[in-house]
């Protein structure tokens, strides 16, 4: 039952429409032009489409546009350029360098740009053993322009055709991840879980979530079909995902010092109810992801009342239980805002369901400015894109080379093209690569030579074909050894429908791509490489502020001031981000060298502890935001200064020369604090919480410290 659904999830995915909208644009051209008797045009038109196709991510569609006509117009201008310098080595040598490095530094304007340099690459690296005459060249360069307005009008008409869907799979996929943030959550309240463990893959979960947000924000907030659209379909894919966020932080704000809750409740047997409710939670998320992704109407499969008043006896049974009832607020919390988004698709007309911050949307995308004096202020060895597009470019050339001394077949340029995939800015990714191209290649190299000596009926060949066509297309961004190991088939079998593919081609292909990676994966270690050490500190230091800017929404609220949601809620997607990027900065450090890993353990725990006190600080603000009067407890304040105090040496700690410097905030108290209206019990949670907060940002101090000497 569950595998079933894991299929149905992933045919309903955005990966596998992906998939079959660029194994359409890819194949179309050939089959068509094949029956004319023009199949080497048809193939011609095919790699204009393939080029086209590599920047065309998810993001909004504006973006996919602008990427798609830029990738045309280098395509056009590359393959000229290629075409009429084929027969001087020297000056191919010279290309290979010069456009190597220029494409590589597209890395700097992000991943579209860098995806729009990937695949013109690949186009002068295809062309690089063609002969052609002038009006040969024209007329490929030609069709190459053709396959790429095709591929671009195919995507754009299906964008258009169904323009909710990619906000609909990433939305989906989005909830699925967090419901997994929440199965782990659960595993605190089973007394047998390893704790550690377990949190280790919560925060590696943690990066998943978020990352999985920016790109649903990018394309709710980017597309204006959907932030114009008054239709109810826009908005209620807005309202659904804005509370999806709020849940994420309701998740993450049910947290507490685990440890002793094991200890002191862990007999008494309440916690495994816990367990079981949150788990419950995540099926109904995950039942929700999948409705959606499938463009069906959610409904709701469980009925939680029950579930909440057996929990509510079975903790009025426990002594001591005050902390467990705030835990059971939270988990109401939860339940309740996942009944707001089911409502939503009862409501006819979403028009009276008001957004907060709805004008604000916008400001909640990051903007990538293609400003050429970041291009020219990044040619520096200071740089990493700089050091990565100078090694791809000296590598590039000595792969060339290579290909050119070495009798290795027809095809040697798949040398260089596996040394443009795998060289990435960082050794751990060109080192993770390495293995999942060789794997891939290995195993579906065999597989595809197996098809083509055993299997001679052409058109079970041409469904084998189409198989491994839509596989590759639709794991290349979900696995990326699944995708080369259904690639290497594929091309194995597209030569055998021009008479070239046999047992050799395989043998070639395995060859050159280990060829390839081994020049790569010496290149990534020994020439200018790219440590993720050094970066640490600024990372770390990046998150110090992050937590300081949004510990002080909760000194805000507790002081009186008027709480601002849309800032609130800024401040909290860049804590997000900031977290991610230290915790992936850290991961890709531990698949390095063991030499070039430092202060593991300081880095390990200070990330642990930065998860712990962002909870910490989700739990006040809980309190704080949706409280409408609040006694000013200079108990609190006092707690609160120090524990900014405490953050604000930690980011001076880990400062370098040229980081911006960093203000300390004044914690404003007002003049005339009202009433006491609070509960003395919710006060006395406030400051337990707070001397967590306060501990855990000692703790932090500590950690810069160790950190910064050891350094």
């Amino acid at each position: 039952m569950k595998q079933t659904r894991e299929i149905k999830n992933f045919i309903y995915s955005q990966y596998f429409s992906d998939g079959l909208r660029i194994s359409i644009g890819v194949l179309l051209p050939p089959l068509l032009l094949s029956q004319l008797g023009h199949l080497e045009t048809g193939i011609a038109v095919s790699m204009g489409a393939i080029t086209t196709s590599i920047p065309d991510n998810p993001g909004s569609v504006i973006h996919k546009r602008n990427g798609m006509l830029f990738s045309i117009l280098f395509m056009v201008l590359v393959s000229l350029l290629t075409g009429f310098i084929n027969d001087y080595p020297f000056l191919l040598a010279a290309e290979i360098f010069a456009l190597s490095f220029f494409f590589s530094m597209f890395n700097i304007y992000g991943n579209r740009a860098s995806a729009i340099g990937t695949g013109v690459l690949i186009v002068m690296i295809v062309n690089i053993d063609r002969n052609f005459s002038t009006k040969t060249l024209l007329e490929y360069t030609g069709f190459l322009l053709a396959g790429g307005v095709w591929y671009m009008g195919l995507s754009l008409a299906v964008s258009q055709f169904r323009p909710y869907r990619i906000a609909q799979h990433t939305l989906g996929e989005c909830i699925d991840k967090i419901a997994d943030y929440l199965k782990l959550k659960a595993n605190f309240y089973d007394t047998e879980a390893d704790f550690d463990d377990t949190y280790r893959k919560l925060i590696d979960q943690q990066i998943i979530v978020h990352q999985q947000q920016d790109t649903v924000r990018e394309i709710l907030f980017k597309n204006r079909m959907l932030t114009k659209d008054p239709t109810n379909t826009a908005r209620l894919l807005v309202l659904v995902f804005l509370d999806v966020i709020d849940l994420f932080e309701q998740t993450m704000a049910t947290h507490y010092d685990y440890r002793a809750i094991r200890t002191q409740y862990g007999e008494a047997g309440v916690l495994k109810d816990f367990n079981r409710i949150l788990l419950n939670i995540a099926r109904q998320l995950e039942d929700l992801g999948y409705d959606i992704n499938a463009n069906e109407r959610p409904r709701l499969t469980q009925d939680f009342q029950p579930q909440l008043e057996s929990l509510k006896l079975k903790i009025d049974e426990v002594e001591n239980n005050f902390v467990l009832k705030k835990i059971l607020i939270n988990i109401r919390n939860i339940i309740s805002r996942i009944n707001t988004i089911y409502s939503y698709f009862s409501h006819k007309k979403l028009e009276t369901v008001s957004i907060s911050n709805e004008k604000d949307l916008g400001r909640f995308v990051s903007s990538q400015n293609l400003d050429p004096k970041q291009f020219i202020e990044n040619i520096s060895f200071n740089s990493a894109i700089f050091r990565h597009a100078l090694r791809v470019a000296i590598v590039s050339v000595i792969g060339y080379l290579v290909s050119k001394l070495l009798p290795l077949g027809h095809h040697s340029y798949w040398i260089l093209l596996t040394i443009l995939v795998l060289l990435k800015p960082g050794f751990s990714l060109t080192k993770q690569r390495n293995y999942q191209r060789l794997i891939g290649t290995l195993v579906g190299g065999i597989a595809g030579a197996l098809i083509v000596y055993y299997v001679h009926d052409h058109t079970v060949r041409f469904i084998f074909l189409l198989i491994f066509m839509l596989g590759t297309y639709s794991f290349q961004r979900l696995n990326y050894v699944v995708s080369v190991l259904f690639m290497t088939p594929y091309i194995l079998l597209m030569f055998s429908f021009i008479g070239m593919g046999d047992l050799s081609l395989a043998r070639e292909r395995i060859l050159d791509t280990f060829i390839g990676s081994f020049i790569a994966f010496l290149a990534s270690y020994f020439l200018f490489p790219s440590w993720e050490y050094p970066q640490l500190k600024s990372y770390m230091r990046k998150q110090l502020i992050a937590n300081y800017h949004y510990l002080m929404k909760v000194a805000e609220g507790l002081t009186g001031r008027h709480f601002n949601i849309t800032d609130y809620k800024l401040i909290r997607k860049e804590l997000y981000v900031s977290t991610a990027n230290t915790a992936s900065a850290f991961q890709r450090m531990l698949s390095e060298p063991k030499s070039k890993q430092k202060n593991v353990r300081e880095v390990s725990k200070f990330i642990v502890l930065s998860h712990m006190l962002s909870s910490y600080t989700a739990t006040l603000i809980a309190s704080v935001r949706y409280s409408d009067t609040r006694y000013i407890n200079p108990v609190h304040i006092r707690l609160m200064r120090k524990a900014l105090y405490q953050l604000c040496e930690a980011i001076t700690v880990l400062s370098n020369e040229n980081d911006p410097e960093f203000s300390e905030q004044d914690l404003h108290i007002t003049d005339a604090p009202p009433a006491l209206r609070e509960d003395p019990t919710d006060s006395k949670l406030i400051s337990e919480q707070l001397e967590f907060v306060n501990k855990t940002a000692g703790d932090l101090l500590k950690t810069a410290h160790r950190f910064t000497e050891d350094e």
